[in-house]
């Protein structure tokens, strides 16, 4: 809602757009700042690197923004190319030295979207195919070699690729290992929570309640605040998993009825800004994806959701928002 009433009061899309993009700058720099000042960047070690954030969504968007702009809205964002070359730059890297795996999903999303590829069509199914064998052919080949979790660099963020599956779905934990329960924590967190709401059968379609929290049945260090570490924790990673233990079956099917219906913007064609629509649909797609590793909407740092509400307005005023004005 701020975001869509904080934008209909300025109703301009281009400023919106410069803003969104202005702001990644401003956080790309402050991250090369940090990296550089802490000597983090000349680590070699990837954890390291990522002590600073493990993403950045607002830079991500900024640069598919500044990208494609022009594309969609027939001039660029920037009078002289040099600048925009500058900020696409610095913005690049920036999202690169994140290595996160969730960035790269929500890359191939984005993508996808602004060239039309989430439309089903025959074409596009023949393409998601081909992305499909892709990250088949991708994780046959990490699953062939063999790959050390404790190297520093590259491989560090490898490992975290083929062990994102596992991560997720893998509930057969043994908690007194810490590496097997560090590397399939989001399926710990989860087989926690199905085994309270079985003690509650009614909780399967409210819900335990919005105040109810996890009990992970050990001291967790989850926390630096807490030396002790946390047994009881209110968020889960898994927003699927987080929203059917507070709500149920009830809440999970709102929440995949509003994501799928922002998904479907995308085949409003008449009388609406192209340039948001795509967006806003490629926003329901991320949502769905990362509500399944950092609880999507529900995750407190989002700043999607916030862009979402803009896009939304932008959208549905379609041609009538004003782009012209600087």
């Amino acid at each position: 809602m701020i975001g869509y009433f904080f934008y209909k009061k300025i109703n301009n899309f281009r400023v919106f757009i410069k803003t969104i993009v202005l702001c990644g700058f401003v956080s790309a720099v402050i991250h090369f700042i940090v990296l550089f000042s802490t000597g983090e960047i000349f680590s070699g070690s990837v954890e390291q690197v990522r002590d600073f954030s493990k993403d950045n969504f607002l830079e991500l968007i900024a640069i598919f923004f500044l990208s494609y702009y022009k594309k969609f809205e027939g001039r660029p964002l920037f009078k002289f190319n040099t600048n925009t070359f500058f900020i696409f730059i610095i913005l690049l890297l920036s999202c690169v030295l994140y290595f996160s795996r969730t960035m790269i999903i929500a890359s191939i999303i984005i993508l996808l979207s602004i060239h039309g590829y989430t439309y089903v069509t025959t074409r596009t199914i023949k393409v998601l195919g081909i992305v499909l064998l892709l990250l088949i052919g991708l994780y046959a080949y990490l699953f062939s070699v063999k790959i050390d979790r404790n190297k520093p660099g590259l491989e560090t963020f490898l490992y975290k690729i083929k062990n994102a599956p596992s991560e997720l779905f893998q509930t057969k934990i043994d908690r007194e290992n810490h590496k097997d329960l560090w590397d399939h924590w989001r399926g710990y967190e989860a087989k926690r929570a199905f085994a309270l709401m079985e003690e509650q059968p009614l909780s399967y379609i409210i819900g335990t309640g919005q105040g109810s929290l996890v009990n992970l049945k050990f001291e967790a260090p989850l926390t630096g605040e807490n030396k002790k570490g946390l047994k009881l924790i209110s968020e889960l990673h898994n927003g699927y998993v987080y929203i059917f233990y507070k709500t149920g079956l009830i809440g999970l099917l709102i929440l995949v009825y509003f994501l799928v219906s922002i998904y479907k913007k995308i085949y409003i064609i008449d009388n609406v800004n192209k340039f948001a629509t795509v967006w806003v649909s490629a926003f329901g797609l991320i949502f769905l994806f990362t509500t399944l590793t950092i609880t999507g909407i529900y995750n407190s740092r989002d700043i999607i959701i916030f862009l979402l509400g803009a896009l939304l307005y932008f959208h549905k005023e379609g041609n009538n928002t004003i782009i012209e004005q600087e």
